[in-house]
């Protein structure tokens, strides 16, 4: 038996999705990924059970710290991502809180751009700040030099979207990255909408990625789930962290230092926030979201080519004033489009309607096919007023500065016959 696929980096990103991480010959041969519904796991002797608590060794004593399945979720989003390690969490926001609460201390900041999801927004601007961390927001996004000017010697990271939640827009990454990295801080990427068959944040700079896996990488509005993902490699040690050097200094003898160096922030992360604030995936919610990883690349092909074909569809249509799709030539961000998603520019897009919220509201009325739902990545087509869901207790400065406006209705489109997904919003919109 030669069966290496598990393990093969050379691989292609369709084949690494059903086969990366994940060795049968290691779980009595079973070709799917057993589901490890127990709560903990033998600890063989007194010698391991100091070696697994001071992480000498690899493996799982109890599931708040780690399980099997989850495991092989980790190794296989980190190989389709590029990255050297990752952790599963239990939702998209337990991802980013955690991982802020991983780089920033009291008296530190994060700076953001202002089109964001609205409760990463709220994350930064209300519920961290009581904790004594900042988030400091660029407005435009594609100006370099408000970054420039917001970046101190409290600054910890940068946070941005690879696709904007709703606006669609997108920045110039790499030369955010470069900016980033100049003044020793890592960029944090939210790459829900895009998933890594469409981008690769590591690929254009990026030190570390977030996901809500509820979405595209479930696939199926099933579970909630959250991941983060490191490159490896960012000087964690370089004076602006001195609680990864002390990490670093507990933990060099027990990991590795050279292990330390490729994945501190990992390590760290679910050494002391995984395990002690519990935010922890079930195995079952692993083993869906592998179960929806394995089909990715084939729905996001079939998410964009219905998104472009809808797109077009509507930024001809009287009835709308406005579209924002990344994926039109008429987009501001077409070439960036270009430029960063070859494939396809994903399947959310925005559009503002004549006649205000009223017209919005009716739309939302008069679909038939388009469910009225706050969630996004679904196989099933889905629409939603973000002014009053999404982000809802925004003050309208804070709305408009995302994008947001009373008109707007955001669409998540699904894998339908594209047909019958233009059909519907061309009765809707009549």
């Amino acid at each position: 038996m030669s069966y290496e696929a598990y393990n093969d980096d050379s691989l292609g990103f369709a084949t690494k999705q059903l086969h990366a991480g994940y060795n049968p010959a290691e779980h009595n041969r079973s070709k799917a990924v057993p589901i490890y519904q127990t709560a903990a796991f033998e600890l063989g002797d007194y010698d391991r059970c100091v070696r697994l608590f001071s992480y000498a060794e690899e493996g799982h004593s109890y599931v708040r710290f780690s399980n099997p399945t989850n495991a092989v979720l980790e190794k296989r989003i980190a190989a389709l991502e590029g990255g050297a390690a990752a952790l599963s969490m239990a939702s998209g926001m337990a991802a980013i809180s955690n991982a802020f609460l991983n780089l920033a201390r009291s008296g530190d900041e994060i700076v953001a751009v202002t089109t964001l999801y609205g409760g990463s927004t709220t994350l930064l601007s209300s519920i961290l700040p009581q904790y004594g961390v900042i988030g400091r927001f660029v407005e435009d996004g594609n100006d370099i030099r408000a970054y420039e000017r917001l970046i101190t010697g409290k600054t910890k990271a940068i946070y941005l979207e690879s696709l904007g939640n709703p606006g669609m827009n997108i920045v110039d990454m790499e030369e955010i990255a470069e900016l980033a990295h100049r003044h020793g801080v890592p960029l944090v990427v939210d790459n829900t909408f895009a998933t890594p068959y469409l981008f690769r944040p590591f690929d254009h700079g990026a030190d570390i990625v977030c996901y809500s896996a509820t979405k595209y990488l479930a696939g199926h509005g099933t579970v909630i789930g959250g991941l983060v993902v490191e490159k490896g490699g960012f000087d964690y040690r370089n004076g602006r962290f001195p609680q990864m050097e002390q990490f670093y200094d507990e933990y060099k003898d027990s990991i590795g230092g050279e292990e330390l160096r490729k994945t501190l922030f990992t390590k760290r992360l679910r050494i002391v926030y995984l395990t002690d604030l519990g935010a922890h995936m079930s195995p079952m919610q692993a083993f869906f979201l592998l179960q929806g990883i394995e089909t990715l690349s084939l729905r996001m092909e079939r998410h964009t080519e219905n998104a472009r074909k809808i797109a077009v569809f509507l930024d001809d249509h009287p009835a709308v004033k406005q579209v924002a799709y990344p994926g039109l030539p008429s987009s501001p961000y077409y070439a960036l489009a270009r430029r960063y998603f070859p494939r396809g520019a994903g399947a959310i897009l925005s559009i503002r309607l004549k006649g205000g919220r009223e017209k919005a509201l009716a739309v939302l009325k008069k679909v038939r096919v388009f469910d009225y739902m706050v969630n996004v990545g679904d196989a099933k087509s889905l629409i939603v007023h973000p002014a009053s869901s999404t982000h809802f207790g925004q003050s309208a400065a804070q709305q408009e500065a995302a994008g947001v406006y009373n008109d707007m209705l955001r669409l998540s489109v699904g894998i339908e016959d594209a047909e019958d997904l233009i059909n519907d919003l061309k009765r809707a919109l009549d």
